[in-house]
């Protein structure tokens, strides 16, 4: 099973919406998706439309003491499954111990590729035990970036963590997200990336309305209006990231 997070220091960067869009596309080309909402807020597993998970305690399937695969759900898409946020994990830090090392995420994940090809976390906007468990089992660790400096910044802080840490910076992949073409500095960071930005993907996901409703329709885009830019945009980004995982 090939894993990819979505994740960025900086919230409000489009993280979400490009798991959605990306989980749908691979279950509509037959790959068996599981996306796990790592982010207590829950966006995503709204978005997939979620159901009550009363019977599963997840501070046991952390710990181990619980089969990760009762947390699973079916989706209403054909070969999407998910693991819903809870807002019971806001304390995460503090059930994964940095003396246990970083590879809780990835224990966890390894029973569940008997039954997916791809997994796409959905990650929370912090530098954290979890960050690090993320850094760990993920193949790659997809970074959608605003073109703005603050943006970048996020992305600097990354890169440095990962230097300093002497993780492999190979893992990391950066996209051109909520972009707006109108804007003269979106549009000379977009012809002109910086060199530091990590091995970026030719889409660009542009700042469209149609994402927005997303939410009014709990659905990815290539559902209710799949000849909108933004659509064609996530296909092209799913395209690059089928080619470089393979799953």
């Amino acid at each position: 099973m090939k894993i990819a997070a979505l994740y960025h220091l900086k919230g409000g960067v489009g993280k979400t919406a490009a798991t959605v869009n990306l989980a749908a596309l691979a279950a509509r080309a037959g790959i068996p998706t599981l996306v796990w909402d790592l982010d207590p807020q829950g966006a995503a597993s709204w978005m997939l439309r979620a159901q009550p998970a009363d019977t599963v305690k997840p501070k046991s399937v952390w710990a181990g003491s619980s089969p990760v695969g009762n947390w699973v759900q079916e989706t209403e898409w054909e070969n999407l499954s998910l693991i819903p946020a809870d807002l019971a994990t806001r304390h995460l830090d503090s059930w994964l111990r940095k003396d246990d090392g970083a590879d809780t995420l990835a224990t966890l994940l390894a029973p569940l590729s008997e039954s997916y090809a791809l997994c796409l976390l959905d990650c929370p906007p912090s530098l954290s035990h979890l960050a690090e468990n993320v850094f760990a089992a993920a193949d790659r660790v997809l970074l959608p970036t605003v073109p703005t400096h603050l943006s970048l910044r996020a992305v600097k802080q990354v890169l440095d963590y990962f230097t300093e840490h002497q993780l492999p910076r190979a893992k990391l992949r950066a996209f051109w997200s909520l972009a707006d073409r109108r804007r003269g500095l979106h549009r000379l960071l977009i012809e002109q990336p910086p060199k530091t930005l990590p091995k970026p993907f030719k889409a660009v996901i542009p700042y469209a309305s149609g994402i927005e409703k997303m939410g009014e329709h709990r659905a990815p885009i290539e559902d209710f209006d799949s000849s909108h830019p933004a659509a064609e945009a996530y296909r092209q980004l799913w395209k690059e990231l089928k080619a470089d995982l393979k799953p």
